[in-house]
Parts: structure tokens; C-alpha cells; sequence
């Protein structure tokens, strides 16, 4: 691929020989998707500091060549290598890549906001998580970071009204991944899903923008409502692993719960809540606030010595 494509990465398919599906007569599909992303006028600096990337660990480890120009290499944008590789991961005997990686790559180019969002978790990965490595190793390896992006094309099915691709995409993200959100379910950008192993979003649950929630987090229903029966989650909020938010309550803007809580009530803005059930560090009446944003220092100690009840 020459320098001049490098700086110009419009291409939503692979420079190499693209396999058509059962199911897809001809290469019409993939047409239409390069035609779209020849639209995409805009110089994309992350996709080539994540092309450098790769070049550098192949250099590194010349045993992987063959894998990242498959993954990364050959792609002409960011959209084109994240299509290919979930549906590379997500992909079954009856339900092959080619077909998977071709919705991925057309949901991708029809909506700029899912495009943003990609960008954002990716630069909210580096900002947060102290094992970040490169761009290229969250795309080909973070599972929280592709459960996410998945749930993006999955969501915008769903609003198509395409519900039962919707739902396979969810089911295929749950086996592969561990991480099981709800097709209907809306989450912002910039969230980090950090580890991710055993995280539930519910159908009616809602998360803002620049969102930290560690593994084995459920935002679920309380078993017995129906409609509107789940978490909505503020801007800035981190969420500790192992913590259970029930029912269609808030948790306020800059808020924070910690590891093992259970939230059954709503949570006031910039306010920690720990425990179970959970209770605000300071007590109701004047808890303490936080200064910082949360999500973004993933500091989920910093109130211990106000735990009265914490010894060892």
C-alpha cells in the first residue's frame, strides 16, 4: 500500500481478494461499501499511528506477519480492519465472516457517530487503563473494546428494526466475549469496559459518555418490572467490579461505586457509594463529593479512610 494511501484511508474492505458469502450473489455489497467509504473525505491520524503500530510489532515479532497484514495491514481504514476482525471473532459454520464483516463495515460508514465512538473508546483505553499497550493491541485484542463496538452495529440493527440479526450479534458477543448487552440498550463513547469478563446491560439501561465499568458488572432489572426497568448511568461514572446496579435507578454524574456494591437506590452526582446495599461514604445527609472525575482516574479507594466499618 502505497504512503499516499496510508494518509487517506478511506477503504472499508481489504486490499486483498475479498471472499463472497453464501448468500451474497455477487460483489455488488462490497462495491457499494468502498463507494461509501470513498465519501469519507478526512485524513484519519489514528488509523495511521495504528498502522505504525503494527509495522513496528511485526518487525518485533516477524511470526505474526501473515496476522496483521490480514487484520491490519492490508486495510485501507480503521472501519475496514474493526468490520473484518469481529467478524473474523464472531463468525460460525452458517453465519461466516465475509458476511459479518460486510454489516459491520456497512453499519460503520452509515452512521459518523459510531464512527466518533470507536475513536473515543480507543483514546479513553489509552487515557485510563494502566496496561495499555497501542491502539492496535486494543483492536485486536481487548475484548471489552470489541464487545462494545459490536453492541454499536448490533444497536443500530436494532433501530432498523432488524431484531433478530440484532440478537444473534448480541448472542455471538456473549459466547465469544463473556459480555452480554442488550441490542436496545444505548451507551455513549468513551466508555472503557475494563477486563469486561461478566458484564450484563439490560434492555433499557443507559450509559453516558466517558463511562469506566470494570468485569463482572450487571446493570440489571429487579426481576419483577416490566418497560423502563433499568440503570441509567451518568456521564463520568465508574463503576468497580463485581457491583450490581438493579432496577431504573440513576447514578449521578461523577459518581462512583465500589467493588462488590449492590445499588438499589439512586446514587447522587460526584457522591461514592459502597457496600451492600450500597450506602454513601459520609452518609446521606452530607456525603462527601468528589473533586475529579471518577471514570477518569479509576481511583476506587480513595475515600477508605472515611469507611468507619473497613478494618483488617
Amino acid at each position: 500500500m502505497s504512503m499516499d494511501q496510508d494518509h487517506h484511508p478511506r477503504s472499508c474492505v481489504s486490499s486483498q481478494k475479498v471472499a463472497i458469502a453464501p448468500g451474497v450473489k455477487d460483489s455488488g455489497s462490497v462495491l457499494m461499501a468502498v463507494q461509501r467509504a470513498n465519501d469519507i473525505n478526512e485524513t484519519d491520524d489514528l488509523w495511521i499511528e495504528m498502522r505504525e503500530e503494527a509495522r513496528q510489532d511485526v518487525e518485533q515479532e516477524p511470526l505474526l506477519g501473515s496476522f496483521y497484514m490480514a487484520a491490519i495491514l492490508s486495510h485501507g481504514s480503521l472501519e475496514s480492519a474493526l468490520a473484518t476482525h469481529l467478524g473474523n471473532k464472531l463468525s460460525t459454520l452458517y453465519l461466516p465472516e465475509s458476511s459479518l464483516a460486510l454489516v459491520f463495515c456497512t453499519k460503520f460508514l452509515e452512521d459518523g457517530a459510531i464512527r466518533t465512538a470507536v475513536r473515543e473508546d480507543l483514546k479513553a483505553i489509552k487515557e485510563r487503563d494502566p496496561a495499555w499497550v497501542s491502539y492496535v493491541q486494543c483492536l485486536l485484542n481487548l475484548k471489552g473494546f470489541l464487545a462494545i463496538q459490536a453492541h454499536r452495529v448490533a444497536h443500530r440493527l436494532w433501530n432498523q428494526g432488524r431484531v433478530p440479526l440484532a440478537l444473534i450479534i448480541q448472542n455471538r458477543v456473549s459466547e465469544v466475549f463473556a459480555v452480554d448487552i442488550h441490542p436496545a440498550a444505548r451507551i455513549g463513547q468513551g466508555v472503557l469496559l475494563d477486563h469486561a469478563t461478566g458484564v450484563v446491560i439490560g434492555e433499557t439501561a443507559v450509559i453516558g459518555d466517558k463511562v469506566s465499568i470494570l468485569h463482572s458488572v450487571t446493570l440489571g432489572g429487579t426481576g419483577k418490572d416490566t418497560g423502563d426497568r433499568h440503570p441509567k448511568i451518568a456521564d463520568g461514572v465508574l463503576i468497580g467490579a463485581g457491583s450490581y446496579v438493579l432496577g431504573n435507578v440513576k447514578v449521578g454524574s461523577g459518581a462512583k461505586i465500589g467493588a462488590g456494591s449492590v445499588v438499589l437506590k439512586e446514587i447522587p452526582a460526584r457522591t461514592t457509594a459502597v457496600g451492600n446495599p450500597a450506602r454513601l461514604v459520609g452518609g446521606n445527609v452530607n456525603p462527601l463529593l468528589s473533586t475529579d472525575i471518577p471514570s477518569m482516574t479509576m481511583d476506587l479507594t480513595s475515600y477508605i479512610s472515611y469507611w468507619i466499618e473497613y478494618e483488617i
